[in-house]
């Protein structure tokens, strides 16, 4: 059960960055950073099951390839903004959490236009 391991070194940081706050708040940014990173890692590893299993997935349904990496980046980019946007938040940097969100949104934007395009081509093609 790696949610249970998961949850034990959030808990555990949580507890030391508490404890620290108050006397070295720099440390408890540091443990909050380190926290993250670790369960990032941590759970990053798990992803490649799912890449895994929806390449699979794809490769059935004859999807083309192009639109399942674009897929799997736009993914890639949600998570690792959220990821930057909530240590950003812990470290109490609101302004520069609210700056990475709009990164991210914007380059989701950019790499959606192929898709947006082929579907707009595909119900321009069934309207005529």
């Amino acid at each position: 059960m790696e949610i249970i391991q998961v949850v034990g070194i959030g808990i555990i940081a949580t507890v030391l960055a508490i404890l620290l706050k108050q006397q070295k708040p720099e440390m408890a940014i540091h443990i909050s950073i380190v926290t993250g990173l670790i369960i990032f890692l941590f759970v990053v590893t798990k992803l490649k099951y799912v890449v895994d299993f929806l390449s699979s997935l794809a490769d059935r349904i004859n999807i083309d390839f192009i639109y399942f990496s674009t897929i799997l980046k736009v993914i890639g980019i949600a998570y690792i903004a959220e990821f930057g946007a909530q240590v950003s938040r812990d470290a109490g940097e609101e302004a520069i959490a609210s700056k990475i969100e709009l990164a991210g949104k914007i380059l989701i934007m950019v790499l959606a236009i192929p898709i947006m395009t082929a579907l707009i081509d595909l119900i321009v093609k069934i309207m005529s």
